[in-house]
């Protein structure tokens, strides 16, 4: 196996909503904000070789939407999809399965394009099974009120026209060993209904992506959790179950979210579990 980070491009979000009912007096000290009250967040996907597949975890944002769309959300840098890809020496055709952690648009956009003549959508990864489960897809396809403006429907139903469309099928608890795909799942409901995290044995370490479950190190205090959760008390049981286990057991948290750390470590202090170290991709996994 080998495991890649892939850089699809950074953007802004509004500090408030990111920290929920969290002063932003105590936020500001890890998400500093601009003067639009606008911190910096990443859209950081994983990229899993395993024999023969090429299993890419989120697409980011994309770019089919409006300019109007985008002027709600800041880009900026130089990164992209394609061009972390080529940085790896892959290309979109190389994809073999394109996992996606949950259907807001910041997480799935990358998975659908315009076609040729832009006058419809089609696939981005024209040769990839695309994984959801079902539940959420359901979730997703009759939003509710709430996060209706984040389940996008030019993102979804090219999905299921394309025939490329296909569910893990998840057991009782909220873990799920799957060969197919290489790695573990861990299920959480706070953020949206289902949500998968993958977990990942790479190197003799343990890797959980952390999608929206911890999506930059300053939300690791455990009442840290973001306005956009539709469960928030659920979101902070699902944490404090997992951050005690990723003291217990040295897990790395690679982050999606966070612009600026790719990976952490977590140790238990008088305040509860907080940030121990923070690395690069390449100081753990290729020194």
């Amino acid at each position: 196996m080998k495991i890649y980070p892939i850089e699809t491009g950074n953007f802004k979000l509004d500090g408030g909503a990111m920290f929920g009912v969290v002063p932003k007096t105590l936020w500001q000290r890890t998400n500093p904000a601009d003067a639009n009250n606008l911190i910096d967040i990443g859209a950081r996907s994983l990229l899993v070789e395993e024999g023969d597949r090429l299993i890419l975890v989120d697409t980011g944002l994309g770019n089919k939407q409006s300019d109007k769309f985008f002027s709600h959300y800041h880009r900026w840098g130089e990164h992209s999809l394609e061009g972390s890809l080529r940085k790896w020496g892959f290309h979109k055709k190389d994809i073999t399965d394109v996992f996606m952690t949950h259907l807001h648009f910041d997480h799935c956009g990358g998975s659908i394009q315009w076609n040729k003549d832009r006058t419809g959508y089609e696939p981005a990864f024209k040769n990839a099974v695309f994984w959801s489960n079902e539940a959420h897809w359901k979730w997703a396809t009759s939003p509710n009120p709430r996060e209706k403006a984040s389940f996008l429907k030019e993102n979804l139903l090219p999905m299921e026209d394309s025939g490329q469309l296909k569910f893990v099928q998840r057991a009782q608890d909220s873990f799920l060993e799957t060969t197919e795909l290489g790695f573990s799942i861990r299920f959480v409901d706070g953020h949206t209904e289902k949500q998968m995290l993958p977990q990942i044995r790479y190197k003799d370490k343990t890797i959980v992506f952390m999608a929206d479950l911890i999506p930059t190190v300053g939300h690791i205090p455990l009442v840290y959790v973001i306005g956009y959760d539709t469960r928030p008390l659920l979101t902070m049981e699902e944490k404090a179950k997992f951050l005690n286990e990723a003291v217990e057991k040295n897990y790395y948290l690679f982050f999606e979210h966070d612009a600026h750390h790719e990976l952490c470590t977590l140790k238990n202090t008088e305040k509860g579990v907080r940030l121990d170290q923070t690395f690069t991709f390449d100081e753990i996994f290729n020194a």
